[in-house]
C-alpha cells in the first residue's frame, strides 16, 4: 500500500480501520450500492443497467453467420435471445450418428436398458450426448404435443410451423418385437434415422425441447471459447467458497440451497447459468488443483459431484450415477490439454510461451501511443488494471483537443459496443490520495458499457496493508500491454527528461543540438505564470497547445505530493518555479497466447472480485469467460516493431488478490540471476533485500552476492549495474531530512547495499576487500534544465522494474525489489520473461558473442541515454562486461554526481553525513545561483543522466522512523 508506490502520502495511523464483522452468507459489503464523491455531478453512478440494446443489424449479423457466434455474444446473452437468434448457426446443417454404448440393469429387477451415445457434428463443431430411448420417446412426445397445438391454431403466422411439422413422422421406430434377435443392431440405425429427420425440419430443431436434447445453447458454438464441450441442466449447491467470509457458517444439510442451472464445460473453463434468462451466476477457472470427484463421500448427496479449484468446491447433482460419471469423465478429457492444470516453469501459471510477437518500451512516450493505437482497434473488450488511474490522461502529446484522452477513449469504444472492465486498487484513504473513487465513478459515467471495480474491501477483508500494484491492459484478449507505468498523472516522459513545460516544448536547446540525451534541456518559455481558469474537468480550447503537461499532469511529488485530483486541469505546483520530476519506466507489449495469459488473469481476479464484494454481484457487472487458446494465434491486429520470442508471464498473487497464490516473479529473479554468466543490469524503483529471516526475506540481494562471489572465486569476469532512485518517491523536504517516510526507505536501502553486516557491499568486503568495485556500481539518475532564467536540476524518478541478463533475456513488469512485490502474500504483481530465441553477432567480455537482438536493442537504447553516447561518438556500449566499458561507466556516474554537486549543492549527497551537515549546508551558496556562466560552462561536462549512488549520505544517522512516530507505528512490513 505504502512502499511500492510511485508515490505516497505519508501513512497516518490506520487504528480507525474496524474489524470484520461476520455475515452468514458473505462478508459485509464495506460500502453502499451507490457511493458518492465530492465532486459535483458524481454524486452517484448515471448508470445501475446495461442500457446498449443490440442493434437489428448485429442481429441480423449474428443470424446469418452460418460458421460460428462472435465472441461479442457472451456479452450480450440476454439480448441475443430477446432477438430470437436461433441458438444452431443458420445454414448449416447438424448430422448425428448414433451408437449403442453399453447396456445396464436398473434398480428394477426386470428392465434393462441401453444407453445410446449420440455422435453430433455442426459446421466445425462436435460433441457427443448420451441418452436413453425414454429421452427418444419424450422428446417425439413433445414434438408431436406441439404439432397437435399448432393445428388447432387457425393463427396466420403459425401456418409456416404446421407446414414444417407435417413431414415429421407419428411414429417412433419400433425398437421391440417379434424378431428381436433380427432387429438388435437395427435399433440404433433407427434412431439415428429418425434424428436425422428431425434435424432437417426447421421447426423441429429449433425447437426447445429439441435443443436440449442436443445440449446446445447460446455459448455452444463461439470457436473463441474452445470445442463445443459438455452442457446439460444440473442441481447446483450453493456455498463451497474457498475463501474466507464467503460462506454459510452452517455445515447442515440444511443450510445449502439447491437450484437448477445450466452447465456449460470448456476446455479451459466450466461455468453454470440460467439458461432462460441469459445470466453466467459462475465461473471456475482450471488450475492446478482442480479435482472432480464423484459419490455421496465427497458431495453429502445422492448422484453428487464435487469440482474443485483453488477458490471453491462446487458441488452439483446429477439426474443419475452414469450422468454424474460422464459429467466426471467429459470434464477431465476436455481439460486434459489444458495448460493450466499444472505449476509450470519457476512456479508459475503460465508455461513459456514460443514465438510470441512481444516489444518493449523504454519511457512512456512510445509505450502510451501504441496503447492508444491499440485501444482504437478495440472490437470486443478492453481489460485494464492499475494501481492508480487519471481518467484524463493523454496518450499521445501534445494534445491538440481530448480525442487521444483516456476517458474519452474509453467512451467512444463503449460506444462502438466493445466491454470496457476496469479493476483498481481501492486505497486506505487516510494513507494515499490516489482517489481511485473518483476515477471509477468518472468512467463509469461516460457509458453503461464501462464497468469499474475496486478492491479490496479494507474491512472486510481485512487487508489494509498490501495493494493491487499491478498495470496492465488486454484488448480482445489478443493484445496486452504489461509493465511499470500506470495510466495516471506524471507517467508519460521520452528520453529527454524535460524538468519545464510552459507551453514552448520544441524550443531547440543545447542539449537537442548536440544529441537528444545530452542532458542541458532547456525551455525558453513565457515568465508569466499559466492559465489558472481551467474549468474542473474541462481543459478548454486545446488547439494550437504544446504542453506536454496539462495540469495535475505537471509534477514533482517530492517537493508536493498530488491533492484534489478531482481538479485534474489545475496545477499542482506553480511551473514557472518548480521543476517537473521526470519518470523512466518500461512496459512491454505481447500477442497471442502470452496476451490471452494476462487476460486471464485479469479475468481471475475479476470474476474473484465479483463473488466476493455484494455490491458487484448484480448483472451490471459481468462474469468474464476466457478465449481458449486454440485460437489464439489468428491476430486481430498487431502492434508495428514486435519481434518473436519466448514470452512467460510471471506474478506475484496471493488468496487475498486473485484467490490463489503465487510467486512466481521473485523466482525468475534469483533464477536469472544465479543462471547469468555475464552480467545483470537492474532498473528498479525500491532496492530491499538481503534476506536476515526477521525483517526482510526475498532473495535478490543474497543470489547477487552469490554469483558475485562465485565469479571471484573462479576468477572470470562478471558485472552488476544497478540503478535506482537518489530519493523514495514521497513528498518531503530533502534539505531538512526529507521526513519520516522518506528515511525509512533509505534505511532499508542502505542497508540492502552498503550497512550492516547483511548488506551487498558487507558482504563482498569480507571476501575480496575493495576488489568488489570490479564487479558492481550502483547508480542514481540525474539531469538539469533551464527554467524561466533560473539554472534547475532534478533527480530522475527510477520507476522502472527491469533485470536484463546476458543480452538473452529480461524481466519487466510492475514488481519492486523488495518483500512487498517479491513474496506474493503481500502486494499482487506482474510480470513477463522474455528470452530471445534467435541470435545476432555481438561481443561480450572481449570475445565474439551470440546475442539476443531483443534484448541487446533493450540493453542498448538504455546504455545509450545514461551514457549520453549520441553525443560522445568515442562511447563504444556494445560489450557491458569489458573492464574497459566498466571504467567508462562509473567514470562517467562520478564525473557527473562531482559536477552537479559543485553547480547546484544536490542531495543526497556523499559529502552529508549527517543532519546537522544537512543544515549547514542550506545556507551555503551555490554556483548556479552566484555565477551561472561559469554554471553553465560546467555543465558542458555532463554525459548523458548516470551519477553514482551517494553510499555515504546520513551514514551516521540511524534513519529509522522514530519510535513515537506515526510511520513507526505502521508494521516494519509496509516499508520493505
Amino acid at each position: 500500500m505504502f512502499a511500492n508506490a510511485g508515490r505516497r502520502r505519508l501513512p497516518r495511523s490506520v487504528n480507525g480501520v474496524g474489524k470484520a464483522r461476520a455475515c452468514s452468507t458473505m462478508a459485509c459489503p464495506e460500502e453502499e450500492e451507490m457511493e458518492v464523491t465530492r465532486v459535483a455531478g458524481l454524486m452517484r453512478r448515471l448508470y445501475s443497467h446495461d442500457d446498449s440494446p443490440l442493434s437489428q443489424d448485429e442481429l441480423d449479423s449474428f443470424i446469418q453467420n452460418s460458421e460460428e457466434r462472435p465472441f461479442v455474444v457472451t456479452h450480450h446473452l440476454r439480448g441475443v435471445r430477446e432477438g430470437d437468434v436461433p441458438l444452431l448457426l443458420q445454414g448449416t446443417p447438424v448430422t448425428c450418428r448414433v451408437n449403442s454404448t453399453e447396456r445396464y440393469t436398473t434398480r428394477s429387477k426386470v428392465r434393462v436398458c441401453t444407453l445410446y451415445t449420440v455422435w453430433l457434428t455442426h459446421g466445425q463443431f462436435s460433441w457427443t450426448v448420451k441418452r436413453k430411448y425414454k429421452h427418444f420417446q419424450e422428446l417425439h412426445r413433445d414434438l408431436y404435443k406441439q404439432k397437435i397445438l399448432l393445428s388447432f391454431l387457425p393463427l396466420g403466422r403459425y401456418a409456416a410451423h404446421r407446414q414444417q411439422l407435417e413431414a415429421m413422422t407419428e411414429e417412433m421406430p419400433t425398437l421391440h418385437g417379434a424378431d428381436r434377435a433380427r432387429r438388435a443392431s437395427s435399433k440404433p440405425k433407427h434412431l439415428e434415422e429418425y434424428l436425422s429427420s428431425l434435424l432437417e425440419n426447421s421447426f423441429c430443431r429449433n425447437y426447445h425441447s429439441m435443443l436440449e436434447f442436443l445440449d446446445v445453447s447460446l455459448l455452444s458454438f463461439i470457436k473463441d471459447l474452445g470445442p463445443k464441450g459438455l452442457e446439460g441442466f444440473i442441481l447446483k449447491r450453493s456455498g463451497g467458497h474457498r475463501i474466507q467470509g464467503l460462506n454459510c457458517i452452517g455445515h447442515h444439510q440444511f443450510c445449502y440451497r439447491w437450484s437448477r442451472r445450466w452447465l456449460v464445460a470448456k476446455d479451459s473453463f466450466l461455468l453454470y447459468m440460467k439458461r432462460e434468462a441469459g445470466e453466467i451466476s459462475f465461473v471456475l477457472l482450471f488450475d492446478p488443483e482442480l479435482k472432480v470427484q464423484v459419490g455421496r463421500c465427497y458431495t453429502d448427496t445422492k448422484y453428487g459431484v464435487c469440482i474443485q479449484n483453488f477458490t471453491r468446491n462446487l458441488v452439483i447433482k446429477c439426474s443419475s450415477y452414469r450422468q454424474a460419471q460422464w459429467w466426471s469423465h467429459e470434464i477431465h478429457r476436455l481439460a486434459e490439454p489444458c495448460d493450466f492444470l499444472q505449476t509450470h516453469r519457476l512456479q508459475g501459471f503460465a508455461p513459456p510461451r514460443e514465438n510470441t510477437l512481444t516489444k518493449w518500451y523504454v519511457n512512456g512516450s512510445g509505450y502510451f501511443s501504441d496503447l492508444a493505437d491499440a485501444l482504437e482497434q478495440a472490437k470486443e473488450e478492453i481489460f485494464i488494471t492499475d494501481w492508480w488511474l487519471s481518467p484524463e490522461f493523454f496518450l499521445k502529446r501534445p494534445a491538440t483537443d481530448n480525442y487521444w484522452r483516456l476517458d474519452e477513449i474509453l467512451k467512444r469504444k463503449a460506444e462502438q459496443g466493445v466491454k470496457v472492465c476496469v479493476l483498481l486498487y481501492k486505497e486506505v484513504e487516510l494513507a494515499l490520495g490516489i482517489n481511485s473513487d473518483y476515477s471509477k465513478r468518472t468512467l463509469m459515467n461516460r457509458h453503461p458499457n464501462i464497468k469499474v471495480m475496486r478492491h479490496p474491501d479494507h474491512v472486510s477483508s481485512v487487508i489494509v496493508l498490501w495493494a493491487h500494484h499491478e498495470k496492465m491492459v488486454a484488448i480482445d484478449q489478443s493484445v496486452a500491454f504489461v509493465g511499470g507505468i500506470d495510466l495516471a498523472f506524471g507517467r508519460w516522459d521520452d528520453n529527454h527528461y524535460r524538468l519545464s513545460d510552459l507551453g514552448d516544448a520544441h524550443t531547440p536547446s543545447k542539449s537537442q543540438e548536440a544529441g537528444p540525451e545530452a542532458g542541458d534541456v532547456v525551455d525558453q518559455g513565457s515568465d508569466e505564470p499559466p492559465a489558472t481558469d481551467l474549468e474542473t474537468n474541462d481543459p478548454g480550447d486545446l488547439s494550437g497547445n504544446s504542453k506536454l503537461w496539462l495540469g495535475k499532469d505537471y509534477s514533482n511529488f517530492i517537493k508536493k505530493d498530488w491533492v484534489q485530483l478531482d481538479h485534474p486541469f489545475q496545477d499542482n505546483i506553480d511551473r514557472t518555479q518548480v521543476p517537473r520530476m521526470p519518470w523512466r519506466d518500461l512496459g512491454t507489449a505481447h500477442h497471442g497466447k502470452a496476451a490471452r495469459d494476462l487476460a486471464r488473469h485479469f479475468i481471475q481476479r475479476w470474476n474473484f472480485t465479483k463473488i466476493f464484494k455484494n455490491k458487484y454481484k448484480d448483472n451490471f457487472y459481468p462474469c468474464l469467460l476466457p478465449k481458449s487458446n486454440s485460437t489464439a494465434d489468428g491476430l486481430p491486429f498487431v502492434v508495428p516493431g514486435g519481434m518473436q520470442a519466448s514470452v512467460q508471464v510471471l506474478r506475484s498473487v496471493d488468496r487475498w488478490s486473485a484467490g490463489t497464490c503465487e510467486s512466481s516473479i521473485h523466482n525468475a529473479y534469483i533464477h536469472t540471476i544465479e543462471n547469468s554468466e555475464h552480467y545483470i543490469y537492474i532498473e528498479n524503483q525500491f532496492f530491499i533485500s538481503c534476506a536476515d529471516g526477521k525483517y526482510l526475506h526475498n532473495g535478490i540481494g543474497d543470489a547477487i552476492v552469490n554469483r558475485i562471489l562465485r565469479a571471484h572465486s573462479e576468477q572470470k569476469k562478471y558485472k552488476v549495474y544497478v540503478v535506482i532512485p537518489l530519493l523514495p518517491g514521497f513528498e518531503g523536504d530533502i534539505s531538512a531530512g526529507g521526513g519520516n517516510a522518506i528515511q525509512a526507505i533509505l534505511h532499508f536501502t542502505y542497508r540492502t547495499i552498503c550497512r550492516g553486516d547483511f548488506s551487498i557491499l558487507a558482504r563482498l568486503k569480507e571476501h575480496m576487500q575493495d576488489q568488489w568495485t570490479q564487479y558492481i556500481s550502483i547508480c542514481g539518475l540525474r539531469t538539469h534544465s533551464q527554467l524561466v532564467q533560473s539554472l534547475v536540476t532534478e533527480l530522475i524518478y527510477v520507476h522502472s522494474k527491469m533485470l536484463i541478463a546476458d543480452d538473452r533475456r529480461y524481466i519487466i513488469g510492475s514488481a519492486n525489489i523488495n518483500d512487498r512485490s517479491m513474496l506474493g502474500c503481500r502486494d499482487s504483481e506482474l510480470a513477463v520473461l522474455v528470452e530471445d530465441t534467435e541470435r545476432v553477432p555481438s561481443r561480450m567480455g572481449g570475445e565474439e558473442y551470440q546475442a539476443g537482438p531483443l534484448t541487446l536493442a533493450l540493453r542498448m537504447e538504455c546504455f545509450r541515454v545514461l551514457l549520453g553516447a549520441d553525443s560522445e561518438p568515442c562511447i563504444d556500449i556494445q560489450d557491458p562486461n569489458s573492464d574497459e566499458f566498466f571504467q567508462v561507466w562509473n567514470k562517467t556516474a562520478t564525473s557527473n554526481a562531482i559536477i552537479y554537486d559543485m553547480v547546484f549543492q544536490c542531495l543526497p549527497t556523499n559529502s552529508i553525513h549527517s543532519l546537522r551537515a544537512l543544515k549547514e549546508l542550506s545556507s551555503m551558496e551555490r554556483l548556479c545561483d552566484t555565477d551561472p556562466e561559469r554554471a553553465k560552462e560546467e555543465l558542458e561536462a555532463i554525459k548523458g543522466i548516470l551519477v553514482h549512488f551517494p553510499l555515504r549520505f546520513l551514514s551516521e544517522e540511524n534513519l529509522m522512523p522514530p519510535l513515537s512516530s506515526k510511520e513507526r507505528m505502521v508494521p516494519i512490513d509496509v516499508w520493505t
